[in-house]
């Protein structure tokens, strides 16, 4: 993927570019989260680009790319840039596509749907970052031959700004926000992503949460990696600091999830909602497979070692993603 130089320092940064030395078999995207105070503006914004294997005789699948979901609605659309239109900085959180900007400042959109200016107007509140755990995947993000990376650029940030939403003018003043991205080789054969910073019992607090099959030496096992911030404290359940699954079932209706680990208790069931189809990575181009939604409903409880309640509660606007061999990601051992 990256090379050595690159990946190093990618650890310390991983709201960076990462793909400034990779010539194929590479892609990145930033998720850019952007709902409005009364919740009737919810979209996500996901910048990226995507460079295929090159398979002989074959064009180039080369790409950068601005990927719209209306979260309201569930449409969405894929506009295609020349690789020539993307800038990234390999030390900073700062990318552009074509007339779209986006910074720890906020972004600026030049899109038929989006047009203006959303400023965010609390700093970003990134997941913490250091050597030794280099962000949400804890010692897995020093792994050089992993199939995909993660990073949380910021849990929660405030929106101000006036846009227009495919030609009306709409404000994102007293708004919410939120920031991740992947990037690597590909996304998982089978996963469920879930995200929500719209939890009714704390207004500050944020939920982000995933499974996935993961690819190791030669096979593989199902890997997990769960953030509840709240009350000024992010509390983990992962893989790696010894968390377990208790309880994970998934079917058309409902994903129920239970872990348990140093932080405590967490009981997660999330309503699955209809939503929008977004394109994602595969080795040799993006395909349009994976239905994403901004309305799911997921209930929550915390509680620590002891078994008191230390959060319980609804939240909304929630982002929901459930792809791939699921009967897989269900039958595989948990690493």
């Amino acid at each position: 993927m990256t090379g050595p130089i690159a990946f190093v320092r990618g650890l310390r940064r991983p709201e960076a570019f990462h793909g400034a030395d990779v010539s194929s078999g590479f892609f990145e995207g930033w998720y850019v989260k952007l709902v409005s105070a009364d919740l009737s503006q919810r979209w996500a914004v996901i910048p990226g680009i995507f460079r295929g294997l090159q398979e002989p005789g074959q064009p180039s699948r080369d790409e950068a790319f601005v990927q719209v979901l209306d979260g309201s609605t569930g449409r969405s659309w894929y506009h295609v840039y020349p690789l020539a239109d993307f800038h990234a900085s390999s030390d900073r959180f700062e990318v552009v596509v074509g007339g779209c900007r986006f910074s720890p400042s906020g972004a600026t959109l030049d899109l038929p749907q989006l047009r203006g200016r959303i400023d965010f107007t609390t700093p970003l509140d990134p997941w913490p970052v250091t050597w030794r755990s280099p962000g949400i995947m804890g010692w897995y993000g020093l792994v050089p031959f992993m199939e995909c990376y993660h990073g949380i650029v910021s849990f929660g940030h405030g929106l101000g700004g006036t846009v227009a939403v495919e030609g009306r003018e709409a404000t994102f003043d007293g708004g919410r926000g939120y920031l991740e991205k992947d990037w690597g080789r590909a996304f998982p054969d089978g996963y469920v992503w879930l995200h929500s910073n719209h939890i009714d019992a704390d207004p500050g607090a944020a939920l982000i949460a995933s499974v996935a099959l993961i690819p190791w030496l030669r096979g593989a096992f199902r890997g997990f990696i769960v953030g509840l911030k709240h009350d000024g404290r992010l509390h983990r359940w992962a893989t790696y600091n010894g968390s377990r699954e208790t309880e994970l079932a998934i079917d058309d209706s409902h994903v129920r999830w239970s872990l348990e680990g140093p932080d405590g208790r967490l009981e997660i069931v999330a309503e699955r909602i209809r939503g929008g189809l977004l394109h994602a990575p595969l080795r040799s181009a993006m395909h349009q497979r994976v239905e994403e939604t901004l309305e799911g409903r997921i209930s929550l409880c915390h509680r620590d070692p002891e078994g008191r309640v230390l959060l319980e509660g609804e939240a909304s606007c929630a982002g929901m993603e459930v792809f791939g061999d699921i009967d897989r990601l269900l039958a595989t051992r948990a690493g």
